[in-house]
């Protein structure tokens, strides 16, 4: 069977109303030999066709979220202390060895956002992407190369072929990430989860990248998982974003509604420290303070120590993810109201 047969069967195979769901998922993890919730309660849905943005400050949580869907993280002490993963109503937690082999590429597929750590640089660019399709597409080398040149061209490399024989540190940053990409997309997934896949990249480079995400986005129906810390880059790509603050989903909702009224102080604060609505001539704005780490959140509201509306009912006890909602936009906050004034 040639690799194009393969494919289109996959296609025809795919799951057209397929959900990814992260339900009440609580992650701990060890610090100085004790264990500390790092991610409490965060409930998100990814469909098929639409993009997620999950947004926040470094040590919020975002990339050990995005990584429990693959549960990269239990070989380094990240345990599930409540909630699952559901893809398709089957729980990610409760999969086989073998199925969750499948099940990683497979279904979904991750870019990470170093790309010259996430490729191995003892073997060539084509071992690596070949490995991916033998491993989940029933190939031949022969197929499974042209499979590779095809991917490799599919993200805009020239010379695809050349570029199999080489290794990593012959090719650039922009480069690397497209090897990336195409390696992501080597079993025709569901879904993507790209996390922070720019970061490492030039101005000039990240807006062919985030391009070319969307173009294989749209062309291939995929659910896309944005992690990033850049509003701009939510409000360009997205269609639902998800706030994510010291381990909490504090607002979320289509993208629309959610940079025509943003509920949650720390999504405003957020917002108005992007440079392009910052005024010239002024210093780009900054959140004071500093995300408290794992172990040491406030018992009410996480964000109640930097918010300049925060009042006694906010330090309490705990908020439920949707104390404020309108349709599909919630927000963990008392103060809602004041902050949309403000």
């Amino acid at each position: 069977m040639t690799y194009i047969k393969v494919v289109a069967t996959v296609a025809r195979l795919r799951h057209t109303s397929a959900m990814l769901e992260i339900r009440d998922l609580s992650l701990s993890v060890t610090i100085q030999g004790n264990s500390v919730e790092a991610v409490s309660s965060v409930s998100l849905q990814l469909e098929s066709g639409r993009v997620l943005g999950l947004v926040g400050e470094s040590g919020c949580g975002k990339s050990l979220t995005a990584q429990s869907i693959l549960r990269l993280g239990e070989h380094q002490g990240v345990r599930k202390s409540h909630g699952d993963i559901l893809l398709d109503r089957d729980s990610l937690f409760e999969m086989s060895d073998e199925t969750l082999r499948r099940m990683r590429g497979g279904r979904i597929a991750m870019v990470f956002q170093e790309p010259m750590t996430a490729l191995n640089p003892v073997f060539s660019i084509g071992s690596q992407i070949i490995e991916v399709i033998r491993l989940h597409l029933d190939m031949d080398l022969k197929q499974a190369s042209a499979r590779a040149v095809a991917l490799l061209t599919d993200v805009g490399m020239e010379d695809a072929q050349q570029v199999l024989a080489q290794y990593p540190d012959a090719l650039s940053g922009g480069m690397r990430q497209r090897v990336l990409i195409a390696m992501a997309m080597a079993a025709d997934p569901d879904y993507i989860i790209a996390d922070e896949p720019t970061t490492a990249l030039d101005v000039s480079v990240q807006k062919r990248i985030i391009a070319l995400l969307l173009n294989l986005q749209r062309k291939r129906n995929l659910g896309l998982l944005l992690v990033t810390h850049d509003f701009g880059l939510v409000a360009e790509m997205c269609d639902d974003v998800a706030v994510m603050y010291a381990g909490q989903i504090v607002e979320s909702g289509p993208v629309s509604e959610i940079f025509d009224q943003p509920a949650h102080p720390y999504t405003r604060a957020l917002m108005g420290c992007r440079p392009e609505v910052s005024e010239a001539g002024h210093a780009l704005p900054v959140i004071g303070g500093q995300v408290p780490q794992p172990g040491q959140w406030p018992q009410g509201c996480h964000f109640a120590d930097r918010c300049p509306l925060a009042q006694d009912d906010c330090k309490k006890a705990p908020l439920a993810a949707n104390v404020w909602q309108q349709n599909q936009h919630i927000a963990r906050c008392l103060h809602v109201n004041t902050a949309i004034k403000g």
